[in-house]
């Protein structure tokens, strides 16, 4: 029966392109039970490299979400399942991760996760119950993991994401820009224009750089495990029998920083009249640790500062696309990065 199940996985796959279908096969039938016959019901696409798997077994239904990802960012999810929430306790803050499979290149693996469904936060934001539930989860986290023995292993394997991640993708980005120039690239005067706009503006937050990192040592506050990309879509806030309980996906970007570093994410997903309330929820789960946030002129500094870093972290990687491998999109997303500076104003009423 295991080679009958492994066979109709495995053709089911292929049919969708899928890479490692071997490999995830194996990891499957594993996963359903050695002795348990399996089939896909529907494979259906997610995003880029997440797919939803319902497959039917002689036990019944069940339904998981497989990623692909690079061996670099799968072995980070791997700590952050079984090793880094465990250790401050917070084992159940993302999706249970059920099992891996890597091809034999040691090119692409896959990680097959539980499926949480669809409650994700983008589509209730509306909903204050649900985005309190969050923003406790959120809290939590970083209450739990400041000055935890785990963090310099989260920060090593990880990214640190205070001031050097601001500094050093700024100073990336601008070197990546400057040498988009003939006869490197060809540029069209519109794409001149746009590689100026963001050495300007990139070139005066290297001038910020000392004021940036002193504020961040001054009101930056404890060092934290951070998700790192918390989008309301990496959000799940799931109804059980005691309230709303948020669990987190998607943590390719975890690493070390300040609190506000996730917060500014967080809040810039929402309208500016709901950002208030939300940092109230917030500010009001961390004060049971003593912690005082700085005013709203300070904290809108330090949400400026970790916008304008991922924002100088995007230009980098288009730039190097453009130099390295002559990919034409990289100015589609040059362009996207610099109105994304243009529209960016401050998270917080004054």
């Amino acid at each position: 029966m295991t080679t009958v199940a492994r066979d109709d996985l495995r053709g089911v796959l292929e049919s969708s392109r899928l890479p490692a279908v071997g490999e995830l096969a194996d990891a499957l039938v594993e996963l359903c039970g050695q002795e348990t016959p399996a089939r896909i019901l529907d494979l259906r696409t997610l995003k880029t490299n997440v797919h939803r798997l319902l497959i039917e077994t002689s036990d019944g239904l069940r339904s998981l979400v497989i990623k692909c990802s690079n061996p670099t960012q799968a072995r980070h999810n791997l700590l952050v399942a079984h090793r880094w929430l465990p250790a401050i306790g917070m084992g159940d803050a993302g999706a249970r991760l059920l099992g891996c499979a890597a091809d034999r290149r040691g090119v692409r693996m896959w990680l097959i996760y539980e499926d949480l469904g669809d409650a994700t936060l983008e589509s209730t934001r509306a909903d204050r119950r649900r985005v309190a539930a969050a923003v406790e989860a959120i809290a939590t986290l970083h209450l739990r993991s400041s000055g935890h023995a785990v963090l310099p292993e989260c920060r090593y394997h990880g990214r640190d994401l205070g001031a050097a991640f601001f500094a050093a993708n700024v100073r990336d980005a601008i070197h990546g820009l400057a040498m988009l120039r003939p006869p490197r690239v060809d540029l069209s005067p519109e794409r001149e224009a746009t590689r100026d706009r963001l050495l300007a503006r990139l070139v005066a937050l290297r001038e910020e750089i000392p004021v940036r990192t002193e504020m961040l040592a001054v009101h930056g506050g404890p060092e934290v495990l951070l998700h790192g990309d918390l989008w309301t879509t990496n959000t799940f806030v799931v109804e059980e029998l005691d309230g709303p309980r948020a669990r987190f996906v998607d943590w390719d970007a975890a690493g070390v920083g300040p609190a506000s570093y996730d917060l500014s994410t967080f809040l810039f997903r929402f309208p500016p009249e709901d950002r208030p309330w939300i940092l109230d929820r917030y500010r009001s789960v961390v004060a049971s640790a003593g912690w005082r946030l700085p005013a709203a002129g300070d904290l809108n500094l330090l949400f400026e500062t970790a916008e304008c870093a991922r924002y100088a972290n995007r230009v980098v990687w288009p730039a190097v696309a453009l130099l390295v491998d002559g990919a034409e999109w990289g100015f589609e997303e040059l362009a996207m990065v610099a109105g994304w500076f243009d529209t960016l104003r401050p998270a917080l009423p004054e």
